[in-house]
């Protein structure tokens, strides 16, 4: 067999943000201008604006710099919303299509409550103050319904019972 050696070259890219005297590279500082001037024209438009780490990703910017605390974050808020929704539909927010009745899940509405609480726990102090709130006000919501639909079954459960007495 021959030898098909190939001439693989390669080439090294410095993705370091700062330089070795701490200061930031002169080519992520216009970078970084250019996303804050096309992240402010994409939100004075209508329509949906592309991610900052797309666009970083697709102008080969060495790095993407981390958000911080202070600015919400849309996929954040639509796991909320998720969880939220789902958790109002276990607690007879939602009709069963079969039946046309409430649907109540008690046990997979605590949990769905619980994983938010855990959320909450684990982002302290990393979210920005827009989504930590909408946390809070969902979590006292789903709480305090999930206390009311709970009594309200274990009434009617009560009832049922001593009727059959």
């Amino acid at each position: 067999m021959a030898d098909s050696k190939q001439d693989d070259t390669f080439k090294v890219v410095d993705r370091r943000l700062f330089t070795q005297d701490g200061e930031l590279r002169k080519d992520v500082a216009e970078q970084q201008q250019r996303d804050e001037e096309a992240s402010a024209k994409a939100s004075s438009t209508a329509g949906s604006a592309p991610s900052q780490s797309a666009a970083n990703a697709r102008a080969g910017s060495p790095a993407a710099p981390a958000p911080t605390a202070t600015e919400p974050s849309r996929g954040f808020q639509m796991l909320v919303d998720f969880l939220t929704r789902n958790a109002a539909a276990m607690l007879g927010g939602v009709a069963d299509p079969r039946t046309g009745q409430a649907f109540l899940d008690l046990e997979g509405a605590r949990e769905l409550i619980d994983m938010l609480d855990a959320l909450r726990e684990k982002t302290k102090g990393n979210l920005a103050p827009v989504d930590d709130e909408l946390l809070v006000e969902v979590l006292g919501s789903l709480k305090l319904t999930f206390l009311e639909v709970s009594k309200a079954a274990t009434e009617a459960m009560n009832k049922k019972a001593k009727g059959k007495t």
